[in-house]
């Protein structure tokens, strides 16, 4: 599926992060599956309240602002902005 339109391969991974929003009062815990220079896939527990576009703050220090690429239940696909 998205797999065909990268543009970088994304690296296999098991990360904690955090989304975080509304100005770093609110965040979501969640799993990098995988990552590349561009965007990563996010395992969430749910996506219900997540807006569209948010900081991933991951475990390693590391902080990226993102946009909803594709999303189900409790996964997302994210790209780096």
């Amino acid at each position: 599926m998205e797999d065909d339109r990268r543009k970088y391969h994304r690296n296999r991974t098991l990360k904690g992060g955090r989304i975080v929003t509304n100005d770093g009062h609110s965040t979501f815990d969640c799993t990098v599956r995988n990552l590349s220079e561009e965007g990563a896939k996010l395992v969430v527990t749910s996506i219900v309240g997540l807006p569209h576009r948010f900081r991933l703050s991951m475990a390693d220090g590391r902080n990226f602002d993102c946009e909803t690429i594709w999303h189900t239940e409790t996964e997302l696909g994210v790209r780096f902005l």
